[in-house]
């Protein structure tokens, strides 16, 4: 009878990356392995005792782990008799397809419990924020469904996601909040196929459409109005930071305030949010804030003064809503704000970039390397190192055209 063993499979996994933990199938002297969904780091499996060990989800992993290999054990001890003569590889393929039918008629049918996997999912990354999101999205799985322990892939059907988003929408109207939750589930379902955990995938006929947003950026004329307003001492440091951010093409806050150092006029950092590489040029303009405000640890003082990054982005982001006209009222002389742009956030100075550069007649190609979007296909892009005098070009364009009225040829 084939022998069944439980085997991290780090071979091809480079350092600090998780590997797949999969069941060693022995028939005749030969070994074929099948997936089962899980991939810890190297650190988190215990070889001699075959489970998994510094984990946070370790007692939920080991589970799934243990139902699927007393599965398998269970399967070949019901056909030792019709296993005899296969070979190992030909073993893996009839568990394979045994394992995605459950015990009825209906081989369509993935067995796959869907939490565990999520909780496995989850377990994979790294970036707390990411982490949080994802642990968001299964809180809301939990409380919609209510025998969640043992939702399958394919209970998660059309209907279902249907369902699922009218659940959503009770709490979060706004289509676009909802979408994060249903682009979570799929990277899970994108994830587990590519596992060979199940075949089925419920969004070919669910469609995750997007809703139009509002508009979030400054006309010229908007920003110049901004750029000069004589804001209150206090504020000085708020509109300065906007026009840092500007200045350095919509850098994302938590990145401007991780920035170490200029090195030969350039700043390069990985964007938290898509680890994709940036560098820009930093012009005049921009050293000049930069500057004003020097940091001791970082090139900005910002984390100097606060804790972290999300502390200074919410009281940035309240102070630019406040700028405007300034009266004071009553004998303790209130102040009652006239906000210029009520609704002004960090975000609109990267969509303001990206709307004078186009005006400007800057190349789509240019403006989407510049933001650090692919171009073309994500394929290509691997390929493709995009000339960054061209972004530096269109940088100063869009500054020299906001800052002096100069259309540069």
């Amino acid at each position: 009878m084939a022998s069944i063993k439980l085997y991290l499979d780090a071979r091809s996994v480079k350092p600090g990356q998780p590997a797949p933990i999969k069941i060693a199938i022995s028939q005749k002297g030969k070994t074929s392995l099948l997936p089962i969904g899980v991939k810890v780091l190297p650190q988190q499996w215990d070889k001699i005792n075959s489970k998994v060990v510094l984990h946070p989800r370790a007692k939920s992993l080991n589970s799934f782990i243990g139902i699927r290999f007393y599965e398998v054990q269970d399967i070949l001890m019901q056909m030792r008799v019709e296993i005899a003569s296969m070979t190992a590889q030909e073993i893996k393929k009839m568990l394979n397809k045994k394992l995605l039918n459950n015990n009825s008629n209906d081989e369509d049918e993935p067995k796959d419990l869907f939490i565990p996997y999520f909780e496995s999912f989850i377990g994979l990354k790294t970036k707390n924020r990411t982490i949080e999101i994802y642990n968001h999205t299964l809180s809301k799985i939990k409380k919609f469904c209510p025998n969640y322990e043992s939702l399958r892939f394919t209970d998660i059907n059309r209907n279902w996601l249907t369902n699922f988003d009218s659940f959503l929408s009770i709490t979060s109207p706004a289509r676009n909040a909802r979408n994060i939750h249903l682009r979570n589930i799929r990277a899970v379902f994108n994830s587990a196929i590519d596992d060979e955990i199940t075949t089925f995938y419920p969004f070919r006929k669910f469609k995750i459409r997007p809703e139009a947003t509002v508009k979030r950026s400054l006309t010229v004329d908007q920003l110049r109005t901004l750029f000069s307003f004589p804001v209150e001492h206090h504020t000085e440091q708020y509109l300065d930071m906007f026009k840092l951010i500007f200045f350095l093409i919509g850098i994302n806050i938590v990145d401007l305030c991780n920035l170490k150092e200029i090195r030969d006029g350039r700043i390069e950092y990985h964007r938290a949010k898509t680890n994709r590489l940036y560098s820009i040029k930093v012009e005049p303009e921009a050293i000049e804030i930069i500057n004003k405000y020097k940091g001791e640890n970082y090139l900005l003082n910002i984390l100097d003064r606060y804790a972290n990054y999300r502390d200074y982005a919410q009281r940035l982001n309240r102070n630019l809503k406040q700028i405007g006209p300034v009266k004071r009222v009553g004998l303790g002389g209130k102040k009652i704000y006239s906000p210029l742009f009520p609704d002004l956030t960090t975000y609109w100075a990267r969509h303001s970039w990206a709307t004078i550069a186009a005006k400007l007649d800057i190349p789509k190609e240019t403006i989407s390397a510049a933001l650090g979007h692919e171009i073309g296909s994500s394929i290509t892009s691997i390929y493709i190192d995009f000339d960054r005098s061209k972004i530096d070009r269109a940088n100063r364009s869009v500054i020299d055209y906001v800052l002096y009225n100069k259309i540069s040829k």
